[in-house]
């Protein structure tokens, strides 16, 4: 068990109950939700891992994951052919014109009405603009480009804002993140809320932001995305591990991007955590 000190639901797969059923209010088309964690205890996962790992992030010259931020780099100015632009012709210098772009993702996309997040933007740009093949999900090359185009937003707090736009994918993805799953029958929140500062296996258990993605993981010897991240919680779980950029990690990923919003979880990507 990993847990000794928690109580099991008896229902398999059931939603947590009132106390994490947080209230809504309603301003024109605005929606704002209370926290389970108040604003004055946030803390970002940086300052639950070990002074090595700290020391690893902080050196743009010793973080392993510079090596996929630099191959970003060349992805953004390679241009595929004269008619096909590169990111840079379009974009300009990612410092410059990306910078806070990746704290207001997961957002909803104008053209086709779907919940997108950084990835799939990418994605959506080299299908419509650059009239090339998507990059695959974890492959080399998406992360790589990823992690260029966060890190031009180091320093500046998440933004994920909640509207009438994306109000059904957030209530989906909070139901997710509060619902218990898999055969140990944990949800989210008894790690990331009730148990945050506890250990687990030795590690330090984080408040689960996600201004650190994508990451570089010492135990994955290379950069990875949040939507691995949260496919690997599941296995642990023994609960079923949703596809890469499924519906059901998007809506995750926007619940999770809004409760990592507040002036004190700014972007630090790329991360490193062990």
């Amino acid at each position: 068990m990993l847990f000794t000190a928690l109580t099991l639901a008896p229902v398999f797969g059931a939603p947590m109950g009132a106390a994490y059923q947080e209230g809504i209010i309603n301003n024109g088309q605005a929606v704002e939700f209370a926290r389970v964690i108040p604003s004055e205890q946030l803390r970002s996962g940086f300052t639950f891992i070990s002074d090595d790992l700290r020391s690893l992030q902080s050196n743009d010259d010793l973080n392993p994951a510079f090596l996929w931020v630099i191959q970003g780099e060349t992805l953004w100015k390679r241009a595929l052919s004269k008619d096909n632009p590169s990111c840079e012709n379009c974009h300009g210098e990612s410092n410059k014109s990306m910078r806070g772009v990746s704290t207001k993702y997961p957002q909803i996309d104008p053209k086709s009405g779907d919940l997108i997040n950084l990835e799939a933007r990418i994605n959506l740009c080299r299908a419509r603009y650059q009239h090339t093949s998507a990059l695959n999900l974890e492959s080399d090359e998406m992360l790589g480009i990823t992690a260029y185009v966060a890190s031009a937003s180091r320093g500046l707090p998440m933004n994920v804002r909640i509207d009438a736009q994306n109000r059904e994918h957030f209530l989906k993805g909070r139901s997710l993140y509060y619902t218990r799953m898999g055969q140990i029958n944990l949800a989210c929140t008894h790690c990331h809320e009730e148990n945050w500062s506890g250990k687990l296996q030795g590690e330090t258990i984080s408040q689960g932001h996600i201004n650190d993605y994508p990451v570089y993981r010492l135990e994955w010897q290379k950069l990875g995305s949040l939507h691995r991240r949260i496919r690997a919680c599941l296995s642990g779980v023994r609960a079923y591990m949703f596809p890469l950029g499924s519906k059901e990690l998007l809506d995750l990923e926007l619940f999770l991007g809004w409760r990592s919003s507040d002036s004190k979880i700014v972007v630090e990507s790329p991360g490193v955590r062990r």
